[in-house]
């Protein structure tokens, strides 16, 4: 889209291959930006590139382990080449699990761990460096687990209480630099993502399950992937220029609305 909110600027969106990462690829991509997606799933992230292509976009997939810093940073050194250095990064790849602190074994909590929040830092790692300067914008996706305690997923919201403090530690530390760093926290969203989180956890029982998640937001249904992509949107372009340090809950009153 000629005169997008991203016009031109390169965008590098994590597990951009389904869900909630594919949507903010998508709409960025149609709103000018030149999207570069990194992911595990090779199927999934060449699709969405391919997709943002036949909508007129300009996008690029690397497959790409955001758990192992050389593969992040030889992704970014070949976004650089392809499009030049990053403007906006969404750091959106994540994984789950199910459990309280006994049940949660120690390759359980590793495995959260190196996805979710070493993950995260990997890429900010390989991102500021180059946006200092410059200036550039950086969105995290945490979640409502890093705002209250949800049973059953001690690591997880560990991992996203992570992602939250690190949100606020580099939009302190860069805001001299021109780099905007803000977060979003999710609540339940319905995405490939939560059927297959069911169908693991829930076998006979996804219906049934569907819909008690849906309704412990109060609005009464689990949110959409292109509602969360249009936050990221206003978030990452020059409407939101006076934003920096701050966390987004998207999550139909489930933190704050007791009913």
């Amino acid at each position: 889209m000629a005169g997008g909110k991203l016009q031109d600027r390169v965008a590098i969106i994590t597990g951009g291959g389904s869900g909630i990462g594919k949507e903010i690829a998508r709409l960025f991509g149609r709103h000018g930006a030149q999207v570069a997606i990194l992911d595990v799933n090779a199927e999934g992230g060449a699709s969405t590139a391919e997709e943002i292509v036949a909508e007129g976009g300009r996008a690029i997939f690397r497959e790409c382990d955001v758990s192992r810093q050389d593969e992040v940073m030889e992704a970014f050194a070949a976004v650089s080449v392809s499009f030049g250095p990053v403007d906006v990064l969404v750091n959106n790849a994540g994984i789950s699990h199910v459990g309280t602190v006994e049940t949660t074994t120690e390759e359980d909590f590793d495995r959260i761990y190196a996805v979710n929040v070493k993950g995260v830092y990997n890429c900010l790692k390989a991102a500021v460096p180059s946006m200092k300067g410059r200036g550039g914008v950086i969105l995290n996706l945490a979640s409502v687990a890093s705002m209250v305690g949800i049973p059953d997923r001690f690591a997880y919201g560990m991992s996203k209480g992570a992602v939250l403090t690190m949100t606020y530690s580099v939009a302190t530390d860069y805001v001299d630099h021109g780099i905007r760093c803000n977060c979003i926290s999710p609540g339940r969203v319905h995405t490939p993502f939560v059927d297959g989180f069911l169908a693991r956890n829930y076998p006979g029982r996804e219906a049934e399950m569907f819909e008690k998640l849906a309704k412990t937001q109060p609005i009464g249904r689990m949110g959409r992937p292109e509602e969360i992509a249009k936050l990221a949107l206003f978030l990452c372009s020059d409407d939101a220029a006076f934003i920096t340090g701050s966390n987004y809950p998207i999550d139909g009153g489930f933190v704050n609305l007791k009913i």
